[in-house]
């Protein structure tokens, strides 16, 4: 304790003497963990792309985005002006090769805190670690609602789960009778075996039950198929009306591609996000991708009540020549909520910056999410997220519900296969 206060008084000399943060040359190394490999490549790199770009905001700044946090630039002030490092992880899809990298990272890499994992099977493995290292673990993006349910102290989510996930896709198909007089009997689930689409499974299956739905199909299929043919055979033959689908990026394009071969048209899809909100959806489909629904938590139209939206995205538009998606926005997100927590412990001490993390209280206006804001409950759930419906139309998504957020009327039903321009 004596030791520890001596060098806090040191620390504080030197601002003093020197007029400089003595972490002024200092870099915050942050190890951020990410399929950069893989089934999920191209959307490891859109989250690493993201981060890129906020950590160039929060070490260099972005001129006329004053509601951006760290847009003056210079690093973290609460640390004389230290800058953010990122070192990178690849965890290609693998929970037991996330765990190993998680554990590399905090004790070789000697990073402070740990951000990722996109997949929720392997962020449930990669946090394990962190919480065994007591190292801070944000996760921007896994919606598995369990993953705030095991007593973690050191895991922190800015993302809604999957509960308010599930819940917005009956909200809508309620006020869709109310309101559009569309009225939904058959439902069918198309989910991945993975932590997330078997999590997803049992909630759809407990909302179709309670809402008085009937379940027409209910398959969940091996994730990374390479074919999909006898599944979507199972699933036609129940004649859902609605399929709600949770896949990944390379199973996404597969079930779409096997629907219009297999002449499975329902009036609608109603995706739970990641691989149908990946921007290589729409690029491989085409028109193909148009109509889907998806579950999401962003979306570039909302810069009407919003500019830091679009101001935001400008910014990633220019550098990688396209738009944020639900995915890289949170991701960014997430390394601006750990920054700013860093900041305020003004340490790289990991207990430091949990206890920062367990204090925050972003406002929505600081945030390019639709959200109020980012504050964290007892479990490590922000409490303040929301979530939205985009709809594809003529190759963009727009936003369709909360009908009061709309800006493009809901087309239902989807046009059939050979009825498409």
């Amino acid at each position: 304790m004596v030791a520890a206060n001596l060098k806090r008084l040191l620390v504080l000399a030197l601002l003093v003497v020197t007029g400089q943060g003595a972490f002024a040359q200092q870099e915050i190394r942050i190890g951020v963990i990410y399929p950069l490999t893989g089934a999920a490549a191209s959307t490891g790199a859109e989250l690493k792309n993201a981060l890129e770009l906020a950590t160039d905001i929060i070490n260099n700044g972005a001129k006329g985005i004053p509601d951006q946090p760290f847009a003056s630039g210079g690093g973290l002030s609460g640390l004389g002006g230290a800058h953010i490092k990122l070192v990178f992880a690849d965890h290609q899809g693998n929970p037991q090769v996330g765990a190993a990298e998680a554990e590399r990272l905090i004790t070789q890499e000697k990073v402070v805190a740990l951000i990722g994992c996109y997949n929720s099977n392997v962020t449930q493995t990669a946090s394990q670690m962190a919480e065994r290292y007591k190292i801070p673990f944000l996760n921007p993006e896994s919606s598995s609602a369990t993953l705030t349910a095991r007593g973690f102290k050191w895991f922190f989510r800015t993302t809604p789960h999957d509960d308010l996930f599930v819940a917005n896709f009956f909200e809508f198909l309620k006020e869709l009778k109310e309101k559009k007089k569309i009225d939904v009997r058959q439902i069918g689930l198309f989910n991945e075996n993975t932590l997330w689409g078997t999590e997803t499974t049992k909630l759809e299956t407990r909302f179709i039950e309670q809402h008085g739905y009937s379940l027409a199909a209910s398959v969940t299929y091996p994730a990374k198929s390479t074919q999909l043919t006898s599944e979507v055979q199972t699933l036609k033959a129940g004649n859902p009306q609605v399929i709600m689908q949770s896949s990944y990026l390379g199973d996404a394009l597969l079930s779409m591609k096997t629907y219009k071969e297999l002449g499975l048209a329902p009036d609608m899809i109603l995706a739970n996000d990641a691989g149908f909100s990946d921007s290589e959806f729409i690029k491989t489909l085409g028109k193909d991708a148009n109509y889907v629904i998806s579950r999401e938590v962003w979306s570039l139209d909302l810069a009407k009540n919003n500019p830091l939206i679009r101001q935001v995205n400008d910014l990633y538009l220019g550098r990688y020549n396209t738009n944020f998606t639900g995915n890289s926005a949170r991701t960014f997100t997430g390394l601006i909520v750990m920054a700013d927590a860093i900041n305020r412990a003004g340490s790289t001490d990991p207990e430091a910056i949990r206890r920062a993390l367990a204090e925050t209280n972003l406002p929505g206006s600081k945030l390019i999410m639709p959200w109020k804001g980012v504050k964290f409950d007892a479990t490590g759930q922000n409490q303040l997220g929301a979530g939205i419906l985009v709809q594809i139309i003529d190759g963009s998504y727009v936003t369709v519900w909360p009908f009061e957020l709309a800006t493009h009327e809901v087309v239902w039903p989807m046009p059939k296969w050979d009825q498409r321009r």
